[in-house]
């Protein structure tokens, strides 16, 4: 078997790779590549499992990056067990072709309690007195330890939130290179997320995020560099593509309004209860599961969401099972918004009584995906001075919260999900082998076999 590494280039398209990412550019001359057709939803947890299975969501299970546990009657988001993705990986077919075929996952996701030989993913301490301190989790526990020890802590704050920055990609680099000096793995996996961020806030502003496409180039040329001199074959891909946005989709203020949506209230502020809900939305991106508790109101349920501007396909029955999402974990309806259109998962009607973590980074009590999260609100020029107070509390062991995410959902300037109107914005994959066989676009299931191939060299 041939020594490979996958990059993964969160939001890597064609349209972004030139002047601003001459390394990419270069690659890409000197290889082959494909647009690929991608997964729905694109959505990271969705496309990264349909990769490294070959198979559809409605197969694997990953309907989106979260759903309704419908057995605990609770919206869960970024889980982290393998263990949820259904069907075999590729490293456990590859491994039955040859017993000494090693693999690394470096920040993918579904990344615990695999079958993979070494892996690493956030895992951020939850303390006692409130506090959340960065931290990663690691197979063999030991390689944590290691890498932490050499390059410093894992920087969690900047992987996503508001200090989002070039760091949290340089780091997991800069951990990729030394788990491969350390275990010189067959295959590795690395998760570059930097693209997503500024994509997400600004869209395809490029006087905003050519500073951000030149920053990835330099990390993607560091490891391409690196494994060339070990001789590996490089394969650099994506998930999707982020396009232009500007009509958040308040899907589950829509139900409120219609006496669907059931919330408690708490302390004076509102919380969704899914499980006493007629129906409810479970937003992500440009996607979004409509949940039913009461089955009769499907028709009317659909009819209501095909009237709202925006929502370009309401999917049910054998509509679901035609995009691939035919899977118990997937909603009564299926909501694909429209190119300029993104869902979110408010459900207040009174920014007053929005749950506490609706102004948080708290991506695992939010019932839906919230890429506000990465913003603090421009209109308040005191946000600064307030977030170094409230860490002094916390540091001084006061209890706070880090309440300084904005409500206002027309920030977010780029969004994913739904497939591009242009094939510029479709995920991309480029191989450094120019004789490889694959077509010039291929199907989001293909890719677990270009890059079988390439392991075992049948490229």
């Amino acid at each position: 078997m041939k020594k490979t590494v996958v990059i993964n280039v969160v939001g890597l398209t064609q349209r972004l790779i030139g002047e601003h990412t001459p390394f990419i550019e270069s690659f890409l001359k000197s290889g082959r590549s494909a647009h690929i057709y991608p997964a729905i939803p694109a959505v990271t947890c969705t496309a990264q499992s349909t990769y490294l299975t070959g198979k559809t969501p409605a197969e694997h299970g990953v309907v989106a990056n979260g759903w309704y546990f419908k057995d605990e009657c609770e919206v869960k988001f970024w889980r982290q067990s393998n263990k949820l993705v259904e069907g075999e990986k590729l490293w456990e077919k590859l491994k039955k072709q040859d017993e000494h075929f090693t693999c690394a996952n470096m920040f993918w996701w579904y990344n615990m309690y695999s079958t993979v030989d070494y892996s690493v993913t956030p895992r951020p301490n939850y303390l006692a007195d409130g506090r959340k301190i960065p931290d990663c989790y690691s197979h063999p526990a030991e390689l944590r330890d290691t890498l932490q020890s050499e390059l410093g802590m894992f920087p969690l704050f900047n992987f996503w939130g508001p200090k989002t920055s070039i760091k949290s990609s340089q780091w997991i680099a800069d951990a990729t290179i030394r788990t491969d000096e350390l275990h010189d793995p067959t295959l590795a996996l690395v998760y570059l997320p930097h693209l997503d961020y500024n994509l997400q806030r600004y869209g395809h502003d490029f006087k905003k995020i050519k500073k951000d496409l030149n920053e990835i180039d330099g990390v993607v040329k560091q490891l391409v560099t690196y494994y060339k001199k070990k001789n590996a074959q490089v394969i650099i891909l994506s998930e999707y593509g982020i396009t232009n946005v500007n009509n958040p989709i308040h899907l589950n203020r829509i139900l409120r309004s219609k006496g669907y949506i059931a919330v408690r209230e708490e302390r004076g502020l509102e919380l969704l209860d899914a499980g006493a809900s007629q129906a409810f939305a479970v937003a992500d991106h440009q996607i979004a599961h409509i949940y039913l508790n009461d089955a009769s109101i499907k028709q009317e349920v659909k009819t209501l969401m095909e009237s709202v501007t925006g929502v370009e396909k309401v999917l049910v029955g054998e509509e679901i099972s035609k995009h691939g999402l035919a899977h118990e974990r997937s909603g009564d309806l299926v909501l694909l918004s429209g190119p300029d259109s993104w869902f979110t998962y408010y459900f207040w009607l009174d920014d007053k009584k929005a749950p506490d973590y609706a102004r948080m980074v708290d991506i695992h009590k939010k019932p839906g995906f919230d890429p506000v999260e990465m913003l603090t609100d421009p209109k308040d020029k005191l946000v600064m001075p307030k977030v170094a107070l409230k860490l002094l509390k916390k540091k001084l062991g006061f209890r706070t919260v880090l309440d300084i995410i904005p409500l206002d959902a027309t920030l977010i300037k780029g969004s994913h999900g739904r497939v591009p109107e242009n094939k510029a914005d479709y995920p991309i994959l480029i191989s450094d082998n120019p004789s490889a066989t694959f077509a010039n676009e291929v199907d989001a299931t293909d890719v677990f076999g270009i890059l079988e191939n390439h392991v075992i060299e049948q490229v």
